[in-house]
């Protein structure tokens, strides 16, 4: 009788419709493909100053940028504002004597956005004043004192903006701003089993 009890309970569990929840297509976001055009402009900004003040400057020096606004495509963000770009030092010339004034020039490299390192080309430069007016007036009246006279140094602030191009085609993967999803809700007689 134990053993008969015990089949049939067994049997019914079996047999009883299992409950699932059930759910239908969950909506995902197509990814498209796109093109960053080489000679697209990309806005930057200094993300430190540079000056030939105390002789630091070295030429191959690294320095660092950052995207000033996003880069779009068809309404989608490919690089997003605040992306790190890195430029190179490509001159330096301190300020010396006979009003020699100090130079600075480099060049942008590259941008990272998304993990991928972009090259991009573009140039900063600043030159201090010249002391040139100064010294030939000094030279005229005292020879000497023009040999002291210096210019003023080069000075590229923090957050002075920068213009960059892409430097090659990029083939980017968009995926637009994500649709509601979408969740089906499981039939009624699906959850509740019918008694008889």
């Amino acid at each position: 009788m134990k053993f008969t009890i015990g089949a049939l309970a067994c049997a019914l569990t079996f047999a009883a419709p299992t409950v699932q929840a059930q759910t239908g297509p969950i909506a995902t976001a197509a990814t498209t493909s796109g093109t960053l055009r080489a000679g697209t402009s990309v806005p930057l900004k200094m993300a430190e100053g540079l000056t030939t003040k105390g002789k630091k400057l070295k030429v191959g020096q690294r320095f660092q940028m950052e995207t000033a606004e996003a880069v779009m495509i068809d309404g989608n963000v490919v690089i997003p504002a605040g992306s790190p770009a890195t430029g190179e030092i490509t001159e330096v010339r301190n300020k010396g004597m006979w009003g020699k004034s100090g130079r600075i020039n480099g060049r942008v490299l590259y941008v990272r956005a998304n993990g991928r390192q972009i090259r991009m080309s573009g140039s900063i430069d600043d030159k201090g004043k010249t002391g040139t007016a100064g010294v030939v007036g000094a030279a005229v009246l005292i020879p000497v004192a023009g040999f002291f006279m210096t210019g003023t140094s080069a000075d590229i602030p923090l957050g002075s903006p920068v213009t960059a191009f892409i430097d090659e085609d990029v083939s980017v993967a968009v995926v637009p701003a994500a649709a509601p999803m979408v969740v089906v809700a499981p039939a009624a007689n699906a959850l509740v089993p019918t008694k008889r």
